[in-house]
């Protein structure tokens, strides 16, 4: 990567203010440079940002240096915006909850110390934030509101339905002192079964994954269904005890959950509750 400081022209040399997309102008000539045409003369390839020409590259045309060109246009500049903004959001989640892990819940016995708070695959789908939070204590998908809107007012403890591509989960409102308003999905809780960080955070990928896969809703939405099958065999089973049987039985798989099928089978174990803190 180039070690290139700035340019003077515009955002005061700043380089992540602009995109890879964006086409700059020679303030001595007008030059442009235009990603997408790369510099036939100093055979730079289409599609090399600006931040990442050679140290040495210049204005082709007057041969003015990079910290005299300035931005003309920059489609790319909403995605950095928009990136920033998710990136603050997050922030203040993984502070809040990091306090509450250092103020009160590292003395739980339920907590895994193996793991910390970290923040996975948090995105802008539909306008609204959505990610998943691991903590040693749950593992959460957690939504967060789009530009414009105060969940400030949410009601603690209020369920919600909301819809995905592979089908509709219930979220828990919570209102918290830095993050403010967010909705939340419990995964895990406790998070015994994690081993590392690293595989708590390979399974809160996997759930971002599974969350948009359309072909999952079937499952899904027939999560009860499946569940009122087996409960029913669980009955028959159970009614079948009071007559002598010449060897026993394997255990019922228990119902999938809809943790289970986002995760693509990760999630062994049911698991049921999350945490007052979530």
């Amino acid at each position: 990567m180039s070690g290139f400081a700035g340019f003077e022209g515009s955002y005061l040399g700043a380089n992540d203010r602009i995109s890879a997309a964006a086409v700059m102008e020679c303030k001595i000539c007008w030059t442009p440079y235009d990603p997408a045409e790369g510099d036939e003369f100093r055979q730079v390839l289409p599609g090399t940002a600006f931040t990442a020409l050679p140290e040495d590259w210049s204005c082709p045309n007057c041969g003015a240096p990079k910290e005299q060109f300035m931005v003309r246009e920059d489609p790319g500049a909403p995605a950095i915006l928009e990136a920033r903004r998710i990136e603050a959001e997050v922030q203040k989640l993984t502070a809040d909850f990091r306090e509450v892990w250092h103020a009160k819940m590292r003395e739980v016995p339920l907590v895994n110390k193996a793991l910390s708070v970290e923040a996975v695959g948090f995105e802008n789908r539909e306008g609204r934030v959505v990610g998943v939070l691991v903590s040693p204590w749950f593992m959460n998908l957690i939504l967060l509101p789009g530009p414009g809107e105060d969940w400030s007012g949410l009601t603690a403890g209020a369920k919600e339905e909301i819809e995905f591509p592979s089908g509709r989960y219930e979220f828990l409102h919570n209102v918290r002192e830095m993050v403010g308003g967010y909705k939340a999905c419990s995964l895990f809780s406790p998070m015994a079964d994690f081993q590392t960080q690293m595989q708590a955070v390979d399974v809160a990928r996997a759930v971002m994954a599974e969350l948009y896969r359309a072909e999952n809703r079937a499952e899904t939405d027939r999560a009860g269904e499946i569940r009122a099958a087996r409960e029913a065999e669980i009955a028959a089973a159970e009614a079948a005890l009071a007559a002598p049987a010449p060897e026993a039985e394997a255990p019922l798989d228990p119902a999938p959950t809809r943790r289970q099928i986002l995760t693509g089978g990760l999630a062994e174990a049911p698991q049921d509750g999350g945490s007052a803190q979530a």
